[in-house]
């Protein structure tokens, strides 16, 4: 291993890791560690159980592994495990371990085989291990099983990315040799986060279950789908032996046996194997830690500069200071318009994808509900030509007219925008029905919601206001329109003397814009 102080890097580390998990910031710094990826029944935990020589990580079918499993070996004289939800409990028997691993894991997801990103921290000393820290995540699956939700397969590899998409995490694809490594799920995810395999360590289990004649030869000596760390050959247990309680030391003297009689790696055994596996990863770690540490304590130390100008801003502060409480409720405010802003513009950080929401809403409402109940209304043209001949005389009286009168369109023009009262109003009405849902949305936000609503009704009523703008703005276009009309008939006003003025208006839709306006025919 080197001096005294590269064997303390890794304890440092696990101290580290503990302190941040104690208090749930686990991603706040991106720690070197070494993330354990994989299918399911790829042969992750026997791995891992070889390293320790004990039995002790959960099995069975479908998802064994459902949450973070952030597993420190540190050498030591005595053995035992302990948690750090347990401070203080020592655990000798790991059958309590394998107990208190699925009881905790039950905890958090449930026993309807869910999963959770929240880590358990389990730490085990014992004088076979060498100091080593990795992070055992759920096997990638494609069907769900039991009661788990539909989309399991993309729940695991989200978390799986929130590991391997650090540059500090150093990636244990392990891969089964019994089947086709170029459809390896992990191979595959570090291929994608790593395409240089410059953080990927291979692992292929279960060499001594390739069909006969058959052999990894190629990608044990780095020739096929090549890592920049190259790849580790072990045999583990067979599913027969863990039934059967098969030693584990017994199991790693055939694994020797296996590599050293076998025609096709008895060149590599030296090279293969759990004993060199643990070996190689013990050393990778601790000179990735020490490559990784100065940038690490960089980042400590700027944060840790930035809490201490925090404090320092509350070390005088008073609950009861009136301007404390005014820069509270105008952060608070101004929060909420930022929020209620970003789902109006469409731009927030938390998508609806059950349903159109927000900004996406209120545009349906304007662009197909309101032209839609536009359409629904039944205009007599008929009786529309009566109105406008009637109106013409009756404003002209005894006399004979030369010109159209502005009057009688203003007259029409407002029955018309009368009639359209109702949809402009049951469209006002659903705005606003989306406003003040939107405004509860965001209010979710705010903690101290009662300060803030009276604030908030104003807000709404702001909003009302800007509606009912909005609508006036549209029926004094209306008018406009009518008015154009009426300049329109003015300057046709010669055919009024033969008795052949014929007026009408109409609503009609146009063919290529979700709009409406106003025709006036002469």
């Amino acid at each position: 291993m080197g001096n005294r102080g590269m064997e303390d890097l890794i304890p440092l580390v696990n101290r580290l890791q503990d302190a941040f998990s104690s208090i749930g910031q686990n991603a706040v710094l991106d720690l070197p560690q070494i993330a354990v990826v994989g299918g399911q029944s790829a042969g992750k935990s026997s791995v891992l159980e070889n390293f320790v020589g004990k039995d002790f990580l959960p099995r069975g079918s479908g998802i064994v592994t459902r949450r973070p499993l952030v597993l420190q070996l540190m050498n030591c004289p005595t053995e035992y495990a302990e948690f750090l939800h347990c401070k203080g409990k020592k655990f000798t028997d790991f059958d309590e371990v394998r107990q208190e691993i699925e009881g905790e894991t039950d905890r958090i997801t449930g026993a309807n085989k869910g999963i959770s990103p929240v880590p358990i921290n389990l730490r085990v000393y014992s004088p076979h291990v060498l100091n080593l820290t990795l992070v055992d995540l759920p096997g990638m699956t494609k069907v769900p099983v039991g009661d788990q939700p539909a989309d399991i397969e993309a729940q695991i590899r989200e978390m799986l990315m929130q590991f391997v998409t650090k540059e500090n995490c150093l990636m244990l694809a392990v891969s089964p040799a019994n089947s086709d490594l170029a459809n390896s799920d992990a191979l595959k995810i570090a291929k994608e986060v790593d395409p240089q395999g410059m953080r990927t360590i291979g692992v292929i289990t279960k060499l001594d279950l390739m069909d006969e004649g058959t052999d990894a030869k190629d990608i044990l000596e780095n020739k096929l789908l090549p890592l920049r760390r190259g790849y580790v050959g072990v045999v583990n247990r067979s599913q027969k032996d863990i039934d059967g309680k098969k030693d584990i030391n017994a199991a790693m003297a055939a694994e020797k046996k296996f590599f050293l009689s076998h025609p096709a790696y008895r060149h590599l055994a030296e090279r293969m194997g759990t004993s060199y596996l643990q070996k190689v990863l013990n050393q990778q770690l601790t000179n990735h830690i020490r490559d990784t540490l100065p940038n690490l304590r960089a980042k400590l130390q700027s944060q840790l500069l930035s809490i201490e100008k925090e404090v320092e801003e509350y070390k005088n502060f008073r609950p009861d200071d009136p301007s404390r409480k005014t820069k509270a409720l105008l952060q608070m405010v101004q929060q909420f318009s930022v929020d209620f802003d970003k789902r109006i513009e469409g731009s927030g950080d938390q998508i609806d994808t059950a349903e159109l929401s927000g900004g996406a809403r209120i545009n349906r409402i304007f662009h197909e509900r309101f032209p839609f109940e536009l359409v629904k209304m039944e205009f007599n043209e008929k009786e529309l030509r009566k109105e406008i001949s009637y109106a013409i005389k009756n404003i002209h009286g005894i006399r004979t007219g030369l010109f159209t009168p502005d009057m009688a369109f203003e007259t029409i023009v407002k029955r018309q925008i009368g009639k359209i009262k109702e949809p402009c109003t049951k469209c006002v009405d659903m705005v606003m029905s989306e406003l003040v849902n939107t405004v509860r949305q965001c209010t979710k936000k705010v903690k101290t919601a009662v300060q803030l609503w009276a604030v908030l009704c104003v807000g709404v009523a702001a909003l009302w206001v800007g509606v009912a703008s909005l609508c006036v703005g549209v029926a004094a276009l209306c008018v406009g329109v009518a008015s154009l009309c009426v300049g329109v008939a003015a300057l046709c006003g010669g055919r009024g003397r033969t008795g052949r003025c014929s007026t009408e208006l109409r609503l009609r839709r146009h063919p290529h814009v979700a709009a409406y306006s106003f025709n006036c025919r002469l």
